[in-house]
Parts: C-alpha cells; structure tokens; sequence
C-alpha cells in the first residue's frame, strides 16, 4: 500500500484483537478509512466492514480493498493491468504539474501516469474495478516517487527509486468477507457517523494540523482527474485551502471529537490516538468514559511507536535547506476500548446494533 503518515500497520494485531474482544462482533465501521490498511486486515478476518473517508483517493483505496471482491474484479483487473503495462507514455497535466513544474516524479514516468490514467478514464468502467485500476495506478506511482512520503513537498535530489520505470500490479484484493460484503462511502465523518451501523467502530481521526488532504494531493488529483489549479512549490490544488478538516483545528478539535463519538452507531468503539493529538490521554479518557450518560467502560492499551520519516530526516525549506531540527524520534500509540450501555431505541431495539445487511 501506499507510503502514509499515521499508517496503523504495526497496530493492527492490536486492533484484530480488540475486535475480537467484542463476543458475536460481524460487522465493524473503519470511520477514518486512509488507506484502508486496517479495513483490509478486518476483512481478511472476516469481519464485513464499512469504510469512510472524505477524501477520494481514500474512498477509492476502500473501495478497493474493502468493498470490491477478488471473485468480481481479479480477472479483468489482472488483464487491464497487463494492457495498461504495455502503453507508451503520453506527456499531460500531470507530467506538467508534477514532474516540470514540480518534481514529484521523473517526467518518464509521469508520461505513462498521463496515459494510463486516461485510459483507465476511457474505459467507463464500473466503480469497484475502476477503483482497483486506479489503486494499482497510485501504488505503482508511490513506487517511483521522490518524496520523503508526504507530498507537502518533494526531494532536492531525485531519489533512487525515481529512476525505476513505472509498473503496474494488481492490488491484492480478497474474497468476500465470510460476514458479508463491505462498503466504501466518501463522506464527512459526522455525517458517516450517524448514517453507518455496526457491532465495532473503529475511530482513527486525525490528531494535528496537517491535513491529509494537503499531504497527499498528488493523489486526490490522480483519481478525480479534474486537473485542478494550483499553487505553492508542491503544486496543490487549489481547494487544499478550501476543504479544511474540522479535526484539524485545535480550538474546535474537542467539542466536535466529543459530538462524533456520542453519534457512532455502535456498542463498541477502538479509539485510535497519539501523544502528539490535541487531547491528552486523560482528556481523551475522560470524553470516553463520559459516553451512554458516564457508564461506559474505558481500557487503555499503550505503545511505543516510531514516527513519520519526514519527523526523522529534519524540517526543510522549498529550497531545500534545513530549517529546523527533529525533537524525538519516537512518540506513544493509544488503543482506546470503549464499552457503551446498550440503550433502547425508538423501534425498541438495543441502539448501536449492526442490521448486518449487504451479505
């Protein structure tokens, strides 16, 4: 999968575990669904989930690898990818943007992203495989880039793997989950939040500043195709400055962290966070600890984690000169395991129960 800040990779036995934890648990809401990495690993264990982002290049990744099944789009995908593999490359808004103007990719291989792409556009295919010739796209990019995985801003020198020819793969899409199929939605949080029922919700919001949309707008520009404006050194699109996160706000961060949590249509929550967020551990056990009236039950699991490469190689300019220097290396993960009353609704049944539908 794609190089990502806030990846949950080496969590994931973790939250496997947590589910697990939760007896009859079918069903299971992935709110912040980025790359999909934790929604993949569910469904590979069964679980039928339910992914949201409101960025596109994360719906598209779930809808990849969460809702699309490998009985449903394997075989054409794996004969898309080899006609795909054999295009010459076709220079166009994205060499432009992205390899002249700014210096995300060799301009070779930003050639052949320009002609696969529009390809793949050409094709009007339906929406799982497309999302699945638009993964292989992004991973095959990603491959090739020259950043150090954000997209805020790209190398001085180009890095090795730059000079290595763009291929693509067939992302490793699953079998239905035994539990039923899942869904990828592209919605805002709050409104996923109260629309999406399950047995678990996992919760992985962003904890600063940095918006994800900001970090990988190369991407959002890959899939919608809409070859936007932009600005800046890094070339990002224009709306970077218009579609701000309200989880990015550290004024606001609490008050609408606190209406999303008491929104989420599940007994059962995972909370992901971290030592950098904008809530402390004890705040954040607080606001949990306050939901179903203060009677639900909170655990706390701890982890020592490496940080972002970015945090690792230092703070630099647009011109490429060291600014700033890194303050640790090393930061704490927290698993949060919140278990709410179970509450009766208006039709009578227990809130927060899945319907367990789309099988």
């Amino acid at each position: 999968m794609i190089k990502y800040i806030g990846s949950k990779r080496t969590l994931i036995p973790a939250i496997l575990d947590l589910v697990g934890r939760t007896p009859r648990a079918r069903c299971v809401i992935d709110l912040f669904s980025g790359t999909s990495r934790v929604g993949h690993a569910l469904k590979a264990a069964g679980y039928r989930v339910l992914a949201n982002d409101h960025n596109a290049y994360a719906a598209t990744l779930a809808r990849c690898y969460v809702q699309a099944d490998a009985e449903d789009v394997l075989r054409d995908a794996t004969k898309l990818v080899a006609e795909f593999n054999a295009l010459k490359g076709e220079p166009g808004y994205f060499t432009q943007t992205f390899c002249i103007d700014s210096r995300f990719f060799q301009p070779k291989n930003g050639a052949r992203i320009d002609a696969i792409r529009q390809a793949i556009a050409d094709k009007s295919l339906g929406s799982e495989l497309e999302s699945v010739l638009l993964v292989s796209l992004m991973e095959a990019a990603d491959r090739v880039d020259s950043t150090a995985g954000l997209q805020m801003a790209y190398l001085k020198d180009w890095a090795p793997r730059s000079f290595n020819d763009l291929e693509l793969r067939a992302p490793r899409v699953l079998p239905r989950a035994r539990h039923g199929k899942g869904q990828a939605t592209c919605l805002d949080a709050m409104e996923a939040a109260q629309l999406l029922e399950a047995d678990v919700a996992y919760i992985d919001p962003p904890y600063n500043q940095h918006s994800y949309l900001g970090n990988y707008h190369v991407w959002e520009s890959l899939v919608r195709w809409d070859k936007p404006s932009v600005y800046g050194v890094a070339c990002k699109r224009l709306d970077v400055r218009q579609r701000r996160s309200v989880f990015n706000s550290r004024p606001g961060f609490a008050a609408v962290m606190g209406r999303l949590l008491a929104s989420v249509r599940a007994p059962v929550l995972i909370v992901s966070f971290n030592n950098e967020g904008y809530l402390s551990r004890e705040q954040m056990e607080s606001m949990l600890a306050s939901l179903g009236d203060g009677r639900a039950s909170v655990t706390t699991l701890e982890t020592d984690f490496k940080r972002y490469v970015g945090a690792q190689i230092g703070i630099y300019n647009p011109q490429g000169r060291k600014v700033g220097k890194v303050s640790h290396l090393r930061n704490k993960e927290y698993l949060y395991l919140v278990r709410r009353p179970a509450t009766a609704g208006p039709d009578g049944r227990s809130s927060g129960r899945s319907a367990h539908s789309g099988r």
